[in-house]
């Protein structure tokens, strides 16, 4: 009879997580926590070993013997909620400008940038989150576009359609976790309205004129952006920025480890900046060389 109330209480699930799903208890039958296990389980927590769908770790950092877990189900491995950054990628790469619209392009972002400097000055909290609004716009406008030409003539994208639309969505999530470490003030998110509202407009006509200089645009934009998250960096290091704790937001989404900080954060949007500045010139070359996109296969899932 006692054994089979043992075992009973063996079977029952010990909820662990903030979605009550069931996790088998971790114990001996002597009621001794097997820790080696345990110890083990709590490292791959810690760093975020695994898929990236659930966190967790000690509910109490104190509990020696560690029978109190908690942990959060984030979701199912999708490319579209998650990215896992190429931190091996060349941030020096430039591309020189050497046709009309190239210097054109090139000239324009550099342009661009003086009124940045002026108002924003080292403030790049503040620089990186107007950045960034502006920074999403390219990737859902061509998206769009490509949609609906795909839509009319019946015909495929060559995945130019998701990577563009991939693109935004991940500029969008850099935005995201910046407004968390930034908390932008009223008319910070005043200026945001205007500055989206003309460059969304203005890059929309610019995509439907020429999408080899719109593209190239973006390739500069990009190469500023790393530019930009450098300094940030560099300030971070120097003690001028303080290196504070990674929003949840970050360390989901990019499944950084548990203590992730700021420069965690901007060294892998750093990286998906460079990311994108590469796919946006190459977008640019296909057009120079009288391609359309369609016929060169989109880098999807480069993150």
């Amino acid at each position: 009879m006692e054994s089979e109330m043992m075992k009973k209480k063996d079977d029952l699930p010990l909820v662990s997580s903030y979605w009550s799903v069931p996790r088998n208890e971790i114990m001996k039958e002597d009621g001794i926590p097997r820790n080696f296990r345990l110890l083990e389980e709590l490292e791959r927590g810690e760093k975020g070993i695994g898929d990236g769908s659930v966190s967790y770790g000690m509910d109490e950092g104190d509990d020696i013997y560690m029978r109190s877990w908690t942990g959060t189900i984030i979701g199912p491995h999708n490319p579209w909620e998650t990215y896992e950054a190429d931190l091996s990628i060349d941030l020096s790469k430039h591309h020189i400008p050497k046709t009309f619209l190239d210097k054109v392009a090139f000239r324009t972002v550099k342009l661009l940038r003086v009124p940045t400097d002026i108002f924003f000055k080292r403030r790049y909290g503040c620089r990186a989150m107007m950045l960034e609004t502006v920074a999403a716009v390219p990737g859902m406008v061509g998206g769009l576009l490509l949609h609906l030409r795909s839509l009319r003539r019946f015909e495929q994208s060559g995945g130019w359609i998701k990577a563009l639309l991939e693109e935004a969505e991940n500029e969008r999530m850099h935005l995201m976790t910046l407004v968390e470490l930034v908390q932008p003030k009223w008319y910070e998110r005043l200026l945001v309205l205007a500055v989206q509202g003309v460059f969304f407009n203005c890059y929309f006509v610019l995509y439907l004129l020429s999408p080899k200089l719109a593209h190239r645009v973006v390739g500069y934009l990009e190469e500023e952006a790393i530019h930009s998250y450098t300094e940030y960096l560099k300030d971070i290091d120097s003690g001028a920025i303080e290196n504070v704790r990674a929003p949840a937001i970050a360390i989901d989404y990019w499944r950084l480890p548990k203590n992730a900080t700021l420069k965690d954060v901007i060294t892998v949007i750093r990286a998906d900046e460079a990311h994108h500045r590469d796919v946006n010139h190459f977008a640019s070359d296909v057009h120079f060389q009288g391609r359309q996109l369609k016929e060169a296969p989109a880098p999807v899932g480069y993150h």
